[in-house]
């Protein structure tokens, strides 16, 4: 975990994943890297939040398409959790545990899971439920709503999830990593 800047109730707290998806940020904005995976985006965005109270908390990064074609910078507008088997542990205990999470009126599916999507097996079954896949955005968006803080996942598609990908992340997050520091100097400005 890396916080850069000061956190401060008139701005938003920028939380990405990986200091390569942060690499043309400027610092107008405070940023948190979390590290990669639910387990660390989910400690360090609590952390960050029991001390400080930002606007908002806007969760930049990549994201692996489900379906081919899928390309571009999306607004999330519901995110799931795809390892964890929330119907299981409503029959086991009665309870619901990690529902998805409802962010906007409109926008793709994202899924998120500390698995990383390479077997096309995999990526098939999400793909009927989900657009996009991720490691991050659930744990963040959690977190949030735990404190009460406004939450928007923003993901510029670096690859095709599963074997078939014509580019890995490795060759595009630089070029996501522009995008997503354009996207924030005409939003959140």
């Amino acid at each position: 975990m890396r916080l850069r800047g000061e956190i401060t109730a008139d701005r938003p707290l920028l939380v990405l994943a990986a200091e390569e998806e942060a690499a043309h940020l400027d610092e107008a904005l405070p940023v948190l890297i979390t590290g990669m995976g639910k387990v660390l985006a989910a400690s360090a965005v609590s952390t960050v939040l029991a001390g400080a109270r930002p606007a908002a908390v806007v969760n930049l990064g990549t994201a692996g398409a489900l379906r081919s074609g899928r390309s571009g910078l999306h607004e999330i507008g519901t995110v799931l959790q795809h390892d964890l088997d929330t119907t299981l542990l409503r029959t086991l205990t009665g309870r619901s545990y990690g529902s998805p999470l409802v962010l906007g009126p409109a926008g793709p599916v994202l899924a998120t899971g500390d698995l990383f999507v390479s077997a096309e097996a995999a990526r098939a079954r999400l793909a009927e439920r989900a657009d996009l896949v991720d490691m991050e955005g659930y744990a963040v968006a959690w977190a949030a709503a735990q404190a009460g803080v406004p939450c928007r996942l923003i993901k510029q598609v670096s690859d095709d999830a599963g074997e078939g990908a014509a580019r890995t992340w490795q060759e595009s997050v630089d070029d996501c990593a522009r995008v997503l520091a354009g996207w924030v100097a005409v939003n959140l400005r």
